[in-house]
């Protein structure tokens, strides 16, 4: 038996049968025995370090923090990275005569030892190891760097590589573009307004037909690959406990207090060493409901509540690169508040990252909804989804086309997100932003057959708020990576062009334009009026009918064919509702490029937690899992 294990038992901070359950884990996964009982929630932290201090005959330096604080000196801790000090758990404070006090959660980690003796610009000093928690650590890390992490998190992508940045939307020569086409659109007008409507309607219809067709093509590639298995239930079977690593898992919430119970319910679920996740809840300075009930929670040991000061832009990738600073995982992902991943999605994503060459920097899993049959719009919602992450993102990966990100469950290598300088938080569609990046620096996206399951929206004004932002946040895209077009053809090459031009521009111009197109037609063909004749020529109007018509018959017959991997068969007959929901996306799109002029970096809050369904069946785990 464990000489730890017999204090806490003899202390009576854990049963004999708590023990022995952990002692068992221990052999599965090889974790150090406090790590294991303070993540099952056996034992509180506080508790545990009091007694490690005095099995080591020292003392708990955690009860002192505040005197330490005194005599810090700043200077000497600013000469370190905050990434190093939360990856090795350790903090800096004051020499001492040539003695240099340092908090220390294991103070027998060489490592640290040979880091600051790299960093300290000083000879023959002894370093004095204080015993503390990591959440000491944490909170020391914070307290310090808080201002410089915070200003790294709004500033630093543009500061870097301000052409990558968001925070202006027009650059001043996309603006004299823009006039300069504006001018001759008009002038145009004035000369022969009839060639000038006649081009114009050929180019809307041309790319709108081109929009398509590349959509079907991705979506015939992606059909190929259905059933494909990225990383097979035997090979996530055959992964050692005792090898995996730290998986780091940001949940960014925001007056969500009604979810947390249930977030941390769900996470608990995930199969992997709770020891070794190192789960991140992201709030808001001024979030107070959500604060408190993330405290009246009581989540285990493994989450660590990080606090982001108030500032502007309000969005999560903001969020996101403030706690991308307190990670320690080899490996990262996003989950949001009401997400609930397959158990196994992260083992898988560790087998893809091991089993896949290391350009590839992420593996994004699948999105779905558990309420999908509520009513008429999470049904719509579902088809659209199960359309877009089974057969679209397939095709875009099997194409070797940049992949726009989906907001939740895209699973990082750490130090290549850090490479890429993190989320852009001036972008409200940081995902879609960070995939074409990653494209242009060389790095790959994979896709994972595992699905996180959301709430779907139920209230339409919710959902226009949402996918206004989603819209918005395309257009973001759109504009910053036209900003020097022969720069960006240069790093991706013409498929990645075209991708961007056609996928990501085409997405918010074809819901712009869709419901106009759709009445113009219609009233000529329904009035027979000769008004339009001299602005189609045959070839216009071949073009226009095949986009109304079989345009809009390839949407429906593709979103009927995303039924069947997921065998939501009861969902089919929706399909051909599809023109009705394209008209609220319409809606949703002219909401969103008004905001682009209007209010660029406003965060469309999206409401959580209206859903009445409680009970979700995972298909591939063939089993219940609670909400």
């Amino acid at each position: 038996m464990s000489r730890l294990g017999e204090l806490l038992v003899k202390e009576k901070l854990l049963t004999p049968e708590q023990l022995e359950h952990a002692l068992n884990y221990q052999k599965n996964t090889g974790s150090p025995l406090g790590q294991i009982v303070i993540s099952l929630g056996y034992v509180k932290r506080i508790d545990l370090y009091r007694l490690l201090a005095e099995q080591m005959n020292v003392d708990y330096a955690g009860e002192f923090l505040s005197t330490f604080i005194k005599k810090m000196d700043k200077q000497i801790a600013m000469q370190f990275h905050p990434d190093d000090l939360n990856r090795l758990l350790f903090f800096p404070l004051y020499f001492q005569g040539d003695e240099l006090i340092v908090l220390a959660a294991n103070l027998h980690d060489d490592n640290v030892d040979q880091l600051i003796t790299k960093v300290i610009d000083k000879k023959n000093f002894t370093i004095n190891k204080k015993l503390v928690s990591e959440l000491d650590i944490t909170w020391m890390v914070e307290w310090t760097f808080k201002d410089k992490i915070l200003e790294e998190s709004v500033t630093g992508l543009f500061y870097r590589n301000p052409e990558e940045s968001a925070v202006r939307v027009f650059t001043p020569s996309q603006l004299m573009f823009i006039s300069l086409a504006c001018t001759l659109f008009v002038l145009w007008l004035y000369v022969d307004w009839k060639s000038c409507l006649i081009f114009l309607f050929a180019l809307v219809n041309l790319f709108f037909l081109t929009n398509v067709l590349f959509k079907f093509v991705l979506s015939t590639v992606g059909a190929r690959y259905e059933w494909e298995e990225v990383v097979s239930e035997d090979e996530v079977q055959q992964l050692d406990d005792k090898t995996l690593p730290i998986y780091t898992i940001l949940l960014p919430v925001f007056k969500e207090p009604a979810v947390i119970p249930k977030l941390i319910d769900g996470l608990r679920k995930i199969d992997y060493p709770q020891e070794k996740l190192d789960i991140l809840l992201l709030l808001e300075e001024e979030d107070y409901e959500t604060l408190e009930a993330a405290k009246k929670a009581q989540p285990p040991a493994n989450f660590r509540f990080i606090t982001i000061p108030n500032s502007l832009p309000k969005t999560k990738p903001k969020a996101c690169n403030y706690g991308l600073a307190f990670a320690r995982g080899k490996y990262l992902t996003i989950y949001d508040a009401e997400d609930i991943p397959e158990p196994d999605q992260l083992k898988k994503a560790i087998v893809a990252f091991r089993k896949f060459p290391k350009e590839f920097v992420c593996f994004q899993a699948a999105l779905n909804y558990f309420n999908r049959d509520e009513n008429f719009l999470t049904r719509m919602f579902t088809l659209e989804y199960s359309y877009w992450f089974d057969y679209m993102l397939t095709g875009l990966s099997k194409l070797s086309l940049p992949i726009p990100l989906g907001g939740t469950s895209n699973h990082f290598d750490t130090e290549k997100l850090r490479e890429l300088g993190g989320w852009d938080p001036f972008n409200v569609t940081e995902d879609a932003d960070l995939g074409i990046r990653a494209y242009g620096r060389g790095y790959k996206v994979g896709v994972l057959n595992s699905t996180t399951y959301e709430e779907a929206n139920k209230s339409v004004k919710n959902w226009i708020r949402q996918r206004s932002r989603w819209q918005k946040g395309y257009a973001q895209t759109f504009l910053v990576h036209n900003r020097n077009v022969v720069k960006f053809l240069k790093m991706v090459g013409w498929k990645g062009f075209f991708t961007l031009q056609v996928f990501i521009g085409g997405s918010v111009f074809n819901a712009l334009v869709a419901p106009f197109m759709w009445l113009i037609f219609l009233f000529w063909i329904v009035s027979k009026t000769t008004f339009f004749d001299s602005f189609f020529s045959n070839w216009t109007l071949y073009i226009g009918l095949f986009n109304l018509l079989v345009g809009n018959f390839l949407g429906i017959y593709l979103n009927m064919l995303s039924v069947f991997k997921r065998k939501y068969y009861d969902l089919t007959i929706y399909a051909l509702a599809n023109p009705i929901y394209w008209i609220l996306l319409s809606i949703a799109t002219w909401k969103g490029v008004y905001q682009l002029f209007t209010n660029p970096f406003y965060w469309e809050k999206t409401d959580h937690g209206l859903t009445n369904k409680h009970v979700i069946e995972i298909s591939s785990k063939e089993k219940e899992v609670s909400v």
